[in-house]
């Protein structure tokens, strides 16, 4: 499968034919970022470990050439970083056990610009290549451009296919922006509680961040921790981690529904809950 850029990599690390290895996959991760599918999506990726009738496969869009850095990595150059990222990547693939990890190299303004032909050209051609019943996003109310970006791209590639071909299932993850302030009944629940040192593993090779000054080791376990403790308040951990999302899965199934309606109607509701409770105790 030939992609855009002539820096896109494609790794499949059991060495199956390309074709074979989307095929086959299950659970779909459509990222922004080196190290965000790790972060995003660890539940598909322990869905699908050592199975073999489950297959999780990861695509980043951009090239990870604008990443903070810091100690050893403060001099390296945009193409010394983009090479690391790439690498780091491959690696939590092989880590993981991931039927592919395809990192298709768009600069992050090609993302952001919403007209490119190349974006759209590549997620059309890898999402008509497989048919996974699951895809992980980023959620559209993420703090982060590039994120906000990618997921509307991704969005965008799933409600063009046809309707047979859709996923059962689409969630827009938490990175740059917790979704701990969801109402309880917007809350899709992410149990990432399975293999914690393959968890721990994944988010530790991608050391261009770590020591480059990101502790993203430590943030996201005690992000989950945090989330499987502060679920309920009347009951015990059911859960070790948590990673919470938001069910994007109507917009894929009517393509004329707002993305931006339906995102701020999760505001709204917070803001009925909490307006609720003042006045029920006041």
């Amino acid at each position: 499968m030939k992609f855009s850029s002539a820096a896109a990599d494609v790794f499949v690390p059991d060495g199956r034919p390309v074709a074979a290895a989307l095929a086959r996959t299950t659970h779909l991760c459509l990222a922004a970022h080196q190290d965000d599918i790790e972060i995003m999506a660890y539940h598909g990726i322990a869905e699908c470990h050592g199975r073999r009738d489950r297959w999780f496969t990861g695509v980043v869009l951009t090239d990870g050439s604008g990443s903070p850095r810091a100690g050893k990595f403060a001099n390296y150059s945009d193409e010394q970083m983009k090479a690391v990222r790439r690498a780091e990547q491959r690696r939590a693939a092989r880590i993981g056990g991931y039927s592919a990890v395809i990192q298709l190299a768009h600069p992050s303004t090609v993302v952001k610009s919403g007209n490119s032909a190349a974006v759209r050209g590549d997620l059309a051609a890898l999402l008509a290549a497989c048919s996974a019943k699951i895809v992980y996003l980023h959620n559209p109310a993420d703090k982060h451009d590039t994120h906000v970006a990618v997921s509307l791209r991704c969005l965008e590639a799933l409600r063009a296919l046809p309707a047979a071909k859709r996923p059962k299932q689409v969630l827009g993850c938490e990175v740059w922006r917790n979704l701990d302030w969801l109402v309880d009944r917007d809350k899709v629940l992410l149990d990432d509680s399975a293999h914690p040192a393959l968890a721990a593993k994944l988010i530790g090779v991608f050391q261009s961040q770590i020591a480059g000054g990101k502790r993203y080791d430590r943030a996201i376990a005690g992000r989950r921790l945090a989330n499987a403790t502060f679920h309920t308040s009347h009951a015990t951990d059911e859960a070790s981690a948590v990673t919470w999302a938001m069910d994007l899965t109507p917009l894929v199934r009517d393509p004329k529904l707002s993305v931006e309606k339906h995102t701020l109607a999760h505001l709204d509701r917070l803001r009925t809950d909490v307006a609720a409770r003042l006045k029920k105790f006041k």
